[in-house]
């Protein structure tokens, strides 16, 4: 008897899922392959950085049920923090400031977890602004910042010390490649048997607790991981505009991505990725029309419309009627 007469209905239907989504994972890898010849790499770039910084707190509110208001803090981190290295050290190559920023973006997180983990729903949400406020306030005082004029004329360098990244084609497919990383990483993480824990703490947290899970470890892990991402996508912006702004430490692009987040659906891959495209494509097109002085105003709308009509955000209902109709 072959193999695939041994498979039960729900085996075959697992392979098959998994078949589906690796076809359509290569179809997206193809795209974003020869998008830049397309579209403007600049505009380009600019969505998979935030795409992954709303995959990255996606990870945390989506996975671990953990809704933090502070994660502007890390992208600002993560930025400053490599800008000031590769504007201080020329000899410094970009994948090292960037992995600097990177691992303060991590200390932070940590320092974050560590204060914040213990609290519970709003307390939560509100320990993690205002500790992120606490950081905005550090940025404008900070002298390694340049205040409210932020950081200017960073250099992109060579990657490796022999690819320059003053070549927009080229430093599209190194922030690719860091989007894929980094989306590899979350990937793993909610498929992983860490994920299912992840996933039982946010439906049921006393009942993961009474099953011996020591959840404030699990959510600190997820929570340093999610900073650690979020930082990385911060110093990938910084390198890419070559400047680190107030901008980005500011509660308001907290408020961004949980838009983008929320718009494309909480809880799913795909869907911060969706999300942070609709808002980055809307701001860039809005901002260029006689409506630029209501952009927040415009996102603002859209976004209660979409949660009015769709609870699950735009890829989640999508998932929602594929499952209907192949069930």
């Amino acid at each position: 008897m072959s193999t695939a007469q041994t498979l039960s209905p729900a085996m075959k239907r697992e392979r098959n899922s998994r078949l589906l989504r690796g076809c359509f994972y290569l179809a997206l890898i193809s795209i974003a392959l020869v998008a830049p010849f397309i579209a403007y790499p600049i505009f380009l770039m600019k969505v998979l950085c935030f795409a992954l910084f709303a995959s990255a707190f996606n990870l945390l509110l989506g996975y671990a049920g953990l809704l933090s208001f502070g994660h502007a803090a890390f992208l600002a981190t993560g930025g400053y923090i490599t800008g000031f290295m590769l504007a201080s050290f020329p000899s410094l190559t970009p994948e090292l400031g960037i992995l600097t920023g990177t691992a303060a973006s991590m200390a932070l997180g940590l320092v974050f977890g560590l204060l914040a983990i213990r609290r519970h729903g709003i307390y939560f949400a509100m320990v993690t602004l205002a500790l992120s406020q606490m950081m905005f306030f550090l940025f404008i005082q900070a002298p390694f910042t340049g205040g409210e004029d932020g950081l200017h004329g960073v250099p992109r360098g060579e990657l490796f010390g022999l690819i320059s990244l003053s070549n927009d084609l080229s430093a599209y497919y190194f922030v690719l490649a860091i989007f894929m990383i980094g989306f590899g990483i979350i990937q793993r993480t909610v498929h992983s048997p860490y994920g299912q824990v992840l996933k039982a703490i946010r439906e049921n947290e006393p009942r993961a607790i009474s099953l011996g899970y020591n959840v404030d470890n699990y959510k600190l892990v997820a929570f340093v991981l999610s900073a650690t991402l979020a930082g990385l996508a911060g110093s990938t912006k910084t390198v890419v505009f070559q400047l680190a702004s107030l901008d980005d430490a500011h509660w308001h692009m907290s408020g961004e991505v949980i838009l983008m987040t929320l718009l494309g659906g909480v809880g799913t891959l795909l869907g911060p990725l969706v999300g942070s495209g609709i808002v980055i494509t809307l701001q860039t097109q809005l901002a260029q029309s006689p409506l630029g002085n209501w952009v927040s105003v415009i996102l603002g709308v859209i976004f209660v419309i979409c949660v009015l009509s769709f609870r699950s955000g735009i890829v989640g209902e999508i998932q929602k009627i594929v499952k209907k109709k192949f069930k």
